[in-house]
């Protein structure tokens, strides 16, 4: 979305990034005042409630200003960039362009080019190459810059620039990737202060986590007061810190809100079984040697997907959704299973589009990339849409099981426990067998005892007898 304002510059605006999305958070720039960008080129990062997308412009130019700093949160269809469009006459690009305020996580990473080919995720633009390219690292000559050119100003409570103190000196900034810097901010982490092991002096994730453990610095002792009062009770805190604020927004803040609405919505019900599955386990060590397997993720999540799907086929009334305002139940004739997944942003539910007609090394295949790309985080906003059923592992923490809550708009949810070594009785003895427990919830307004019971039925009797997912099928 971009402005034409006086026929050689171009205002790009906030779009919509997601669906009917209204707001989204500028996560870092790739760009400077100054710099040249090309069409395609990715300019920013953005995160939005459902996801973290790029975005890349759509002209040729120079970029001239900077509307608002990292970790800003701006409306859709405000203006974000001021770009000089190719061909125009040269327009002087103001010193304090950008008002970019001193994050509490470190800038771009370092002087390198980006890698080329970098894939723009953003709904609506189509693919294209990107060819950002970060400006270089300042070396030790920028600290003698005049002091009126080097501080960048920061947003004060109005998004207008805030005074900076004349002289204040603007020291190198720190070098570290995305990743580390989102781990620094959540963990609350000034990078000016980390000790970098990394080549070149880059920051590694191992750095952010020394620092944290790492004492607090002594600080000198006070004057003693004329008449010591009587001592008070050490009071208990970490590190010397009795307390964090987090601000709350984004992924976060949208999964918070959908879960309150899902919970007081959606009439839950959870029923458990534990289930030998010692069959399954030992058909998992079959497929990974199995040549039509090769190079996929075969794990258990995937034989219990494919059960699931195959409960669904057999009692395919309990795929279905609620729609309050016409008081109407409709029924899916399709599976789009949701994977929740946990990453740095927060709890996501991709999903695998039509699952039910996938065949296993297919299904596999879709499991593996919806789980590397939501690590990532390059999952799409339209990945999850759609979803009709979801699976949530909790395994994978060593959690035996749970009450899930329905993803909204979804008519039941899969909770899978850890599988572990148990006592049970197998052919008339105790014997050591791979057990696990499985939580179904459901929304009882599509979905009475009688259905939610028959369908968390034949996932276990799948798992215990995995034949039946050639029987059953």
């Amino acid at each position: 979305m971009t402005t034409m304002t006086d026929g050689s510059v171009r205002e790009f605006k906030m779009p919509d990034v997601g669906e009917g999305l209204t707001e989204a958070e500028i996560l870092k720039w790739y760009v400077q005042p100054g710099d040249t960008v090309t069409d395609g080129q990715v300019v920013c990062e953005v995160e939005t409630a459902k996801a973290a997308v790029e975005l890349p412009i759509p002209y040729d130019g120079v970029v001239r200003e900077l509307h608002f700093a990292e970790g800003t949160t701006v409306d859709v269809g405000t203006s974000i960039i001021a770009v000089q469009v190719a061909g125009a006459a040269p327009a002087e690009v103001p010193a304090q362009a950008v008002p970019v305020a001193e994050p509490k996580t470190e800038p771009h990473t370092d002087g390198e080019e980006k890698p080329q080919g970098r894939q723009p995720v953003l709904v609506g633009y189509g693919v294209a190459a990107s060819s950002t390219k970060r400006r270089p690292r300042k070396g030790p000559e920028a600290a003698a810059a005049p002091a009126a050119t080097a501080p960048r100003p920061e947003l004060n409570g109005h998004g207008a620039a805030a005074p900076v103190a004349a002289g204040a000196p603007a020291g190198p900034r720190p070098l570290a990737k995305p990743p580390v810097r989102k781990l620094a901010k959540d963990l609350g982490v000034d990078l000016a202060a980390v000790v970098p092991s990394g080549p070149d002096g880059i920051i590694t994730r191992e750095d952010v986590h020394a620092a944290v453990a790492a004492p607090a610095a002594p600080t000198a002792p006070e004057a003693p007061a004329a008449v010591a009062p009587a001592a008070a009770a050490p009071a208990v805190s970490y590190d010397g810190v009795r307390e964090t604020r987090i601000p709350v927004k984004g992924v976060r803040k949208a999964t918070a809100a959908a879960m309150v609405g899902s919970a007081f919505t959606a009439p839950h019900v959870t029923e458990f079984v534990t289930v030998d599955v010692t069959r399954t386990m030992k058909l998992v060590e079959e497929l990974k040697q199995d040549k039509e397997m090769q190079g996929l993720r075969v794990n258990p999540l995937l034989l219990i997907a494919k059960a699931l799907l195959v409960a669904i086929k057999r009692n395919p009334e309990i795929n279905a959704s609620w729609d309050e305002a016409a008081q109407e139940i409709v029924q899916k004739h399709y599976v789009n299973l949701g994977i929740a997944a946990a990453t740095p942003r927060g709890l996501i539910v991709p999903n695998v589009k039509d699952a039910h007609v996938k065949t296993l090394p297919q299904l596999a295949e879709a499991l593996g990339e919806l789980v590397s790309t939501a690590r990532e985080g390059r999952t799409s906003p339209a990945a999850m849409q759609g979803g009709t059923v979801t699976i949530t592992n909790v395994g994978v923490f060593g959690v035996d099981t749970g009450t899930p809550i329905l993803n909204p708009g979804e008519s039941a949810i899969l909770a899978v426990g850890a599988i572990k070594l148990q006592p049970w009785v197998h052919k008339g003895k105790v014997k050591p067998r791979q057990v696990t427990t499985l939580a179904l919830s459901f929304d009882h307004r599509l979905v009475d005892g009688e259905l939610g019971s028959k369908v968390l039925a034949d996932v276990a009797a799948i798992l215990e007898q995995p034949k039946r997912l050639i029987t059953w099928a």
